[in-house]
C-alpha cells in the first residue's frame, strides 16, 4: 500500500499544480484594459503600489500574473522602477493569502466535498463555452480553483499513509539548511510557491516534519519563487532587469536574516504570541516574513532602484554606439547614429531569420550583443521595440541641437531608416502565425511555399547584410537589384497562387492565408530596402528609389 499512497500524494501535487496553471492562464486572459488602468493608477507612489500589490494579488490569487504584468508595465515605461519594486513587495505579501485559504478551507473543513461539484460544473463550462470568451475563462478559473483542494485532499491522504509506513526520524535530524535548500529546489522545479506551501502544510499536518523544518522549507520556497520573475526579466530591457534583480535581493536578504534568527523568531511566534497550532503558526510566519521584507526595504526603495538602474546601465547598455555619444558634437553623434542604425537593421534581419528558424552567418555581427542573440523570437521583438524607443529618443534630443542643413537632412534619413526597419519587424511578427501553419501543413503546396520563402530570406540576407558593414562601399545598383528581385518575386508568387488555386490544389481559405502571408513577407522586404536606402545613401542617391513603383497593390 505504501507505493499506492506515494502515488496518491504525487497525484495530489500534480492536481494542485494543474489548478494553479488553469487559474494563471484564465487570469492572463481576463486582465483587460480596466484592470491594467487600475494597476497603473495604483502605482502612483510607493505606499499605493505596495497596497495595490497586496490587494490585486489577494484577489487574483497569483503573484506570478501580477509580477509579469509589472515587468510589462516597466518595459513599456508606464511605471517607474521604484514603484514597480514597491508593487512587487506588495505582491509577495499578497501571495501569502493563498496559504491562509489553503489552511482555513483545506484543513479546517472537508472542502473536497464542495470542490467536486464546483469542478464538475466549471469543467462542463470550460469544455462547452467558446474559447477566449469570458464564460470559458471564468469556468477555467473555478475549475483550477477546485483542483487546488481536490489535490490537497489527495496530498493529505497520501502523506498520512506514507508517514505511517516510514520512519521520518532521520529526516528530522537533518540540518535546517538542508530543508532550506529543499524548499528552494522544490519551488524552482514546480514554479509554484503555493504548491510548496501546501506540501509543507500537509507534511507538518501528518507529522513528517517539525515546525522549524517547515519554516526552513517555507524560507526556501520564498527564494525559489523569485526564479520565475528573474528568468522573465533578466534578459529583457534594463528596467525589467532592475525589477527582477530587486525582487531577488528582497527575498535573499530577508530569508538570510530570518534564517539566522529562526530559533528566537520561532519561539516568539509559538510561545510569546501563543500560536500553538503549528499549521496556523507556519502560515502566520510566512506572512510575517513578507511583512518584514516591506519594513526592511521600504525606506531604501528609491536608492535601491537608482543603484540597480545605474548598475544595469554600466554593465550593458541597450544601444551599441549612441549611449557613448556627445550630443554637443553633432557630427560625431550622427556617425554614432549611423552605426547604430546599421546594427539595428541587422538585428531586425536576425529576428526575421530566427522566426524562420534560420542560422545564417551572413548577418553575424560582433556589435550585436550576445544577450540579444540568445533571446527567443518573442523576446527579440520586444527588445527591438524597446531599442527603437531608445534610438528614437536620441534622435529627438539630437534634433534639438543646432544642426547645419546637411546634418539635419542626414538625421531625417536615419530616422526614416530606423522607422522602416521597425516596420519590417512588425510585418515579420504579423506573418509568424501563418508561417507556423505553413511549416506544419500536410498540404505540399503550402509546405513548399514555406520552404521557398525561407530560401528567399536567406538570399535576401546574404545580399543585404554585407552592404550594412561600414567598411563596405554600398552602391545604388546593388540595392536596386535587391529591390527588383523582391518586386518580381512578389508578382510571380501571386500569379503562381492563382494557378494552384485554379488547378484545385488550394481551397479559398488556403489561398487567402498564402496571399496574406506573402504580402506581409514582401512588405517586410520592401521596408528593409527602404531602411537601407536611407541609411546607406545620400539624398540624391536615395531619390532614385523614390521614383520606383511600389509592389504592394
Amino acid at each position: 500500500m505504501q507505493g499506492l499512497e506515494f502515488w496518491q500524494m504525487l497525484a495530489g501535487v500534480a492536481l494542485f499544480l494543474l489548478g494553479t496553471r488553469f487559474m494563471e492562464e484564465s487570469l492572463r486572459q481576463m486582465t483587460g484594459r480596466q484592470f491594467k488602468l487600475f494597476l497603473k493608477k495604483q502605482t502612483e507612489n510607493k505606499v499605493k503600489a505596495i497596497a495595490g500589490g497586496v490587494l490585486i494579488t489577494a484577489l487574483l490569487q497569483s503573484s506570478s500574473v501580477v509580477n509579469l504584468l509589472v515587468l510589462a508595465f516597466v518595459g513599456a515605461r508606464i511605471i517607474s522602477t521604484r514603484n514597480a519594486l514597491a508593487l512587487v513587495l506588495g505582491a509577495n505579501l499578497g501571495s501569502t493569502i493563498t496559504g491562509w485559504i489553503v489552511l482555513m478551507a483545506g484543513f479546517s473543513y472537508n472542502i473536497s466535498d464542495m470542490a467536486l461539484p464546483v469542478a464538475g460544473i466549471a469543467g462542463l463550462g470550460f469544455a462547452l463555452f467558446p474559447q477566449q470568451g469570458r464564460g470559458h475563462n471564468l469556468s477555467r478559473f473555478f475549475f483550477g480553483f477546485s483542483f487546488l483542494f481536490i489535490g490537497l485532499a489527495y496530498m493529505k491522504t497520501g502523506m498520512e499513509g506514507v508517514v505511517a509506513s516510514l520512519d521520518f526520524n532521520s529526516i528530522r535530524e537533518a540540518p535546517l539548511v538542508v530543508f532550506l535548500l529543499s524548499g528552494f529546489v522544490i519551488t524552482t522545479l514546480i514554479q509554484s510557491s503555493a504548491a510548496t506551501i501546501a506540501i509543507i502544510l500537509t507534511a507538518l499536518y501528518a507529522g513528517a516534519i517539525s515546525f522549524n523544518d517547515g519554516i526552513a522549507l517555507m524560507l526556501g520556497s520564498e527564494l525559489g519563487t523569485t526564479i520565475k520573475l528573474f528568468i522573465a526579466g533578466i534578459r529583457g530591457a534594463r528596467a525589467k532587469r532592475s525589477v527582477a534583480m530587486g525582487n531577488f535581493i528582497f527575498n535573499v536578504v530577508t530569508v538570510l536574516i530570518v534564517f539566522i534568527f529562526l530559533q528566537p523568531l520561532s519561539h516568539w511566534v509559538t510561545v510569546s504570541l501563543g500560536v500553538s497550532d503549528k499549521l496556523l503558526a507556519l502560515v502566520f510566519f510566512q506572512t510575517l516574513v513578507n511583512l518584514l521584507s516591506i519594513l526592511i526595504f521600504y525606506p531604501f526603495l528609491g536608492r535601491l532602484s537608482h543603484f540597480l538602474e545605474n548598475r544595469n546601465s554600466r554593465n550593458e547598455e541597450e544601444t551599441s554606439f549612441i549611449h557613448r555619444s556627445d550630443l554637443q558634437l553633432p557630427q560625431a553623434a550622427l556617425m554614432a547614429l549611423d552605426n547604430e542604425t546599421r546594427t539595428f537593421i541587422r538585428m531586425v534581419l536576425q529576428y526575421a531569420q530566427e522566426g524562420f528558424q534560420l542560422k545564417d552567418s551572413s548577418c553575424h555581427d560582433l556589435t550585436v550583443k550576445k544577450r540579444y542573440q540568445s533571446m527567443s523570437v518573442h523576446e527579440k521583438y520586444e527588445h527591438l521595440k524597446y531599442l527603437y524607443g531608445d534610438i528614437h529618443g536620441f534622435c529627438i534630443r539630437l534634433h534639438q541641437q543646432v544642426l547645419i542643413p546637411e546634418e539635419a537632412a542626414r538625421l531625417e534619413r536615419l530616422v526614416a531608416a530606423i522607422r522602416n526597419a521597425m516596420y519590417a519587424a512588425k510585418s515579420i511578427k504579423d506573418a509568424l502565425p501563418d508561417m507556423y501553419q505553413l511549416e506544419h501543413s500536410s498540404n505540399d503546396i503550402k509546405f513548399a511555399f514555406y520552404g521557398q520563402t525561407r530560401a528567399t530570406l536567406i538570399q535576401f540576407s546574404q545580399k543585404a547584410c554585407p552592404m550594412l558593414v561600414p567598411a563596405h562601399l554600398a552602391k545604388v545598383e546593388e540595392l536596386a537589384d535587391i529591390y527588383h528581385s523582391v518586386t518580381a518575386g512578389y508578382a510571380a508568387t501571386v500569379q503562381e497562387f492563382y494557378k494552384e488555386n485554379t488547378a484545385g490544389g488550394l481551397s479559398e481559405t488556403e489561398i487567402t492565408t498564402l496571399l496574406n502571408f506573402n504580402r506581409e513577407i514582401y512588405t517586410a522586404f520592401k521596408s528593409f530596402v527602404f531602411a537601407m536606402k536611407d541609411c546607406l545613401f545620400d539624398k540624391k542617391e536615395a531619390a532614385y528609389f523614390d521614383e520606383l513603383p511600389g509592389f504592394i497593390r
